[in-house]
């Protein structure tokens, strides 16, 4: 299984969840946990999506979830599993 963590951040609107979900399941990644929570206004969401099954290369997803959420007003950052654990060890 390819793991990819996922995060979402910003200000609170309509659609934010529905909008990065579809994106993702029009290209094959499977949501596999989810948490978000919203606090004074402001979004925030962990995903972690397996992505053994997806149509593109890891770089587009990361950068075409970028570009959604440009459009939809929020940060949305992506890497793979390995690369976050390595990242934030102690």
């Amino acid at each position: 299984m390819k793991k990819t963590i996922i995060t979402v951040v910003g200000k609170d609107t309509v659609g934010i969840i529905a909008k990065v979900c579809t994106y993702l399941a029009d290209s094959q990644v499977n949501i596999l946990d989810i948490s978000q929570t919203i606090v004074s206004g402001f979004f925030n969401m962990m995903m972690i999506v397996d992505t053994t099954g997806m149509n593109k290369p890891h770089g587009d997803l990361a950068d075409e979830l970028e570009k959604l959420g440009e459009e939809i007003g929020v940060s949305i950052k992506c890497q793979k599993e390995e690369i976050f654990d390595k990242m934030h060890r102690i």
